[in-house]
């Protein structure tokens, strides 16, 4: 199989340089494909394209784009269990995890909703404020949900009025390709989406640094999202970033320690613990610190590790063998810094030889200077830490870097909710509620800036026009 086109201007074209990437799955470590890697050059071209599509598209009405975010939606729905089969191929997600693709779905769904109730002119007084498309839109996209990703982006900048040149990973470019054919099967205008496969390092700078982009969106890691701000500075572009997190799950006194620990365990080791919101610190007051260890030790032995093409699997492998080294280390860390292992550890899981699996880990004794409760592991690795009081336990939650997500067990809503209040992140979800793709995404300190889905996603995209006397 080989990704060798780029799509452009509404034609899948040649790419600019012969730079290419061998794909290994990594439930085998056999390569299965080829992806061409781009340069400036197409970068560019895509941008003439999305400056030219966006002429006509930033004035197109709210219905029309309705409609043709509806035809997207009837069309990823009816190619599915394609998109599905790409991302187990290509990062090895248990086929059985339908949010890989339902997610993506529901991103385009809660786009049209918003867009359709959105006002884009209001009076303030004797004038108006009135929001318009920003323009061409960089959108640059992690291989941990690679559909998911790439459309809670794309949906709201096509429902702002955008066009856009998106960059999927460079490990995960083929949900990406089969994405964008079923775009242009809808009859997406010529020039409106863009793609355009790369690294971060080559066309995820140009992206970043081009003048003629007005907005650059990542999800990636903090260090990837600072070099985007750096290239993106001297153009003044707005830039959004969904950065990395180390989300902390607060279990308060008089929560259900069995249901606490299965959403847990649920949460945290969904695709391999891949996730930047991931509960990977877990606070747990000391008085029932045993008994939720036992409960956590009960949960994790119900997961499945293995065959991610097999329905009866809870966790895949890793996706890549540079994710494999480093959670690898950080085990290893966390045993050489005094952490107890409750359960799992180094090495892959007694029943795989081969692809890059990794053991369900659990750490107790974790003390919040190390390592492990410091750092993004992005892995099935959690850390159970003990406190004494409520206000050690929110010191504790706080005291990263990060400020993503945040989980709270409690016995009642306004117990958690007082804690809630308390925690510096963008997202605090309250006894294992679902999540709501109308509720915004997004990071405090070095967890990003700017906001995904809903009406905040949408404003992402747009600027704001004081019409004064109108």
């Amino acid at each position: 199989m080989k990704f060798s086109k780029f799509y452009i201007d509404g034609e899948w074209v040649e790419p600019a340089s012969s730079r290419s990437i061998e794909l290994l799955n990594p439930a085998t470590e056999v390569v299965y494909a080829s992806a061409a890697l781009g340069n400036a050059d197409d970068v560019d071209r895509a941008v003439k394209a999305a400056r030219n599509a966006f002429a006509s598209f930033g004035q197109t009405s709210a219905a029309a784009r309705i409609d043709l975010l509806e035809r997207i939606v009837a069309a990823l729905i009816e190619r599915q269990d394609e998109l599905l089969a790409a991302i187990v191929q290509e990062m090895g997600a248990p086929c059985g995890m339908k949010a890989q693709v339902g997610m993506p779905i529901d991103s385009f769904k809660q786009a049209i909703e918003t867009l359709r109730a959105y006002d884009f002119e209001r009076p303030i007084g004797s004038s108006m404020v009135r929001r318009e498309p920003i323009g061409v839109c960089g959108l640059i996209c992690a291989w941990n949900w690679p559909m998911q990703i790439l459309c809670s982006k794309l949906a709201y900048a096509l429902a702002a009025g955008c066009t856009v040149i998106a960059k999927p990973s460079e490990f995960t470019p083929g949900s990406a390709v089969l994405l964008t054919e079923i775009l242009h099967g809808v009859g997406i205008p010529k020039g409106v989406i863009n793609l355009v496969l790369g690294d971060g390092a080559v066309v995820g700078h140009a992206i970043s640094a081009h003048l003629n982009i007005d907005l650059v969106s990542i999800t990636g890691s903090t260090s990837a999202g600072i070099l985007v701000a750096e290239a993106a500075a001297a153009s003044v572009k707005r830039v959004a970033q969904e950065l990395g997190g180390k989300s902390a799950h607060i279990v308060l006194p008089g929560a259900d320690l069995a249901a606490a620990a299965q959403w847990n365990v649920t949460r945290g080791f969904a695709n391999a613990g891949q996730s930047c919101h991931a509960p990977t610190r877990t606070l747990v007051h000391s008085d029932a610190l045993e008994p939720f260890l036992d409960a956590m030790v009960s949960e994790v032995a119900k997961v499945r590790v293995g065959d991610p093409t097999d329905p009866h699997t809870m966790m895949g492998p890793l996706a890549t063998a540079a994710q494999y080294d480093k959670v690898q280390r950080y085990i290893q860390l966390g045993l050489d810094q005094g952490a107890r292992l409750v359960t799992g550890g180094p090495g892959r899981p007694a029943s795989t030889n081969t692809g890059y699996f990794v053991k369900p880990t659990v750490f107790a004794d974790v003390t919040p200077d190390m390592a492990i409760a410091q750092d993004e592991i992005f892995g099935p690795v959690l850390s159970i830490i003990s406190y004494k009081s409520e206000r050690e336990a929110v010191e504790i939650a706080n005291g990263t870097r990060y400020g993503l997500g945040g989980y709270v067990s409690a016995p009642n809503r306004d117990t958690g909710l007082a804690i809630a209040r308390q925690i510096r992140a963008g997202r605090i979800f309250l006894n294992g509620a679902r999540d709501d793709p109308a509720v915004p995404l997004g990071g405090y300190k070095q967890s990003g800036n700017g906001r995904e889905l809903g009406v905040f996603g949408l404003e992402e995209y747009l600027e704001v026009k004081g019409l004064i006397g109108f």
